[in-house]
């Protein structure tokens, strides 16, 4: 069974105080069910905009606050969360990109908690929750071009032996370890702070296996619950 253990710096602990995470592996089988993704995807912007989650708010606010402390500016590089629920106020729903993509953004529409997914295989060592020097490498795009660049000394930043994988927590994904359908060992990491309850914590990461189990039947799928030394 395909292991990873992820690691957060203690410095994490000043800035976000009682963090704690939900971290999915995958190895995946053949997805006989894309439409699972689109129905999830349609049905997580529907509700978020008719019966929103009571701890939406609350937790959104949290994760602006943190952003902040790390000197992040979250109107305009906001949680993935947020970014995402705005896409939705905004335009009512969200086109869909692949079904696993779909899928993990619904539960985070759905649930108000920001979802990471990344292709596992293209890791060099484990996932690391960490405060950035400033000088690692960050793969990315700018105006379609690939581009690279670095986080800003003191950001909080995803990343592996050789390189960012997400910039300022969960902002923005690097290209190198970006999933799709296509590959066959996924990790996830569902990110939540206090004012989201640990029991809703959980419901997401049940609704995202079962959403997988649903895509791809006889998917190997393990979770574990991280939180702060």
């Amino acid at each position: 069974m395909l292991s990873v253990s992820p690691s957060i710096a203690p410095e994490i602990a000043a800035l976000a105080p009682g963090f704690r995470a939900l971290s999915i592996t995958v190895e995946a089988a053949p997805l006989l069910h894309p439409q699972v993704a689109t129905d999830a995807l349609q049905g997580a912007c529907k509700a978020m905009i008719e019966h929103d989650v009571p701890w939406a708010d609350a937790h959104l606010a949290a994760w602006n606050a943190v952003f902040t402390r790390f000197g992040a500016k979250p109107k305009r590089t906001p949680c993935s969360a947020d970014a995402l629920r705005k896409r939705v106020l905004r335009d009512g729903s969200m086109a869909g990109i692949d079904p696993v993509v779909d899928l993990y953004n619904a539960i985070s529409i759905r649930y108000a908690v920001p979802v990471g997914g990344e292709n596992f295989a293209a890791y060099v060592g484990m996932p690391q929750l960490t405060i950035a020097s400033g000088t690692e490498p960050f793969d990315t795009v700018k105006a379609g071009e690939p581009a690279n660049e670095s986080p800003e000394p003191g950001e909080v930043i995803w990343r592996d032996d050789i390189g960012v994988t997400c910039r300022r927590w969960n902002w923005r994904q690097g290209v190198r370890t970006r999933l799709s359908a296509e590959n066959q060992q996924m990790w996830f990491i569902l990110e939540s702070l206090p004012e989201m309850p640990l029991d809703a914590l959980q419901q997401a990461g049940d609704a995202l296996i079962d959403g997988l189990q649903r895509m791809m039947p006889g998917a190997k799928i393990s979770s574990q619950l991280i939180s702060l030394p």
